[in-house]
């Protein structure tokens, strides 16, 4: 019995978990999830299939949102096939090793997005304290170069942090609490001490997530030093006009990031199916969002889009 319950993560199977206390209504349930994912997928490969038709669109700024609608694409299509799973056809186990694949791709969208939300910010003041010497400060290269660096620092910082469980065992159950694997939630079901996996984890997001963040908030603390410091008033609210839809996007990547926390941290006497749906929907919330920001928000987009489909219709 010992042997069945202490055993090697290549060994296990985990079993994901729907909506609890909800299993009847899964098929209703992935009615709007459903949905949401169809927007997800279909408003970022619009996006991204604007920006790379239109040549109108070959500028930095452009660059840096199809850079975001992949980011989009990928955190969709890495929960898209447990979630449904689960609630189509109750498809609830996923092998150890599929479980750290999916965890490693939630968290590297997860931290690209991040970092691309940083480079936005600063292709925003650049554009605003240096229009003159925008387009030679952010050339096609270097914005290559910065995408390359996102990937690199996201595989780099997160590969220790996922390939650390392999040195786990578990020997109590093995239904995740969420349909698609979390790192935390790994972490609670093993037998094995854990303060490494929760110090190298912590690190990882601190030093991505964490310090973008803030290098964000600097960024629109100078942009707002920028703007102020123009005379015209319409000259300034054209300024700030051109950060609403970044804002936008800033605002819906961490409001739910940091809901999520405090729902994990001050929640636990809330229903677990209040935990669930917050923890599905903070994933889909940006994808499904971002393209209709920028749609609504950037006039230039809207125009490829409209143009995009039309051409399509005739």
């Amino acid at each position: 019995m010992s042997n069945f319950w202490n055993t090697t993560s290549t060994s296990i199977i985990f079993l994901l978990t729907g909506v609890p206390g909800l299993e009847a209504f899964h098929i209703w349930i992935s009615i709007p999830f459903c949905f949401l994912y169809i927007t997800a997928l279909s408003g970022n490969s619009l996006i991204l299939f604007a920006i790379v038709t239109q040549p109108s669109l070959h500028k930095p700024m452009y660059y840096f949102l199809s850079m975001l609608s992949t980011t989009d694409l990928g955190l969709s299509i890495s929960t898209l096939v447990t979630m449904m799973g689960i609630f189509w056809f109750d498809a609830r186990e996923i092998s150890f090793n599929a479980c750290l694949l999916q965890m490693f791709f939630i968290k590297l969208f997860t931290v690209m997005e991040s970092s691309v939300l940083l480079a936005m910010a600063f292709d925003r003041f650049v554009a605003i304290s240096n229009p003159l010497r925008y387009a030679t400060i952010l050339t096609d290269s270097r914005i290559a170069q910065i995408g390359v660096a996102i990937v690199i620092r996201g595989t780099l910082m997160l590969t220790p942090m996922v390939a650390l469980l392999k040195r786990l065992s578990f020997c109590r159950s093995h239904v995740l609490h969420h349909s698609y694997c979390f790192h935390p939630d790994v972490m609670k079901l093993s037998c094995t001490d854990t303060r490494i996996n929760n110090a190298v984890g912590l690190t990882a997001m601190i030093s991505t997530v964490g310090v973008d963040s803030i290098f964000i908030l600097l960024s629109y603390i100078l942009i707002i030093k920028t703007v102020l410091s123009i005379a015209s008033p319409e000259e300034r609210k054209k300024a700030f006009s051109t950060c609403i839809s970044h804002i936008g996007a800033v605002v819906i990547f961490y409001f739910p990031l940091i809901s999520l926390s405090f729902v994990h941290r001050f929640g636990k006497r809330a229903p677990a199916y209040v935990h669930t749906m917050i923890a599905n929907t903070y994933l889909l919330i940006p994808p499904v969002m971002n393209p209709i920001i920028y749609s609504v928000k950037t006039k230039q987009i809207r125009r490829a889009v409209i143009k995009i489909i039309y051409s399509k219709d005739t």
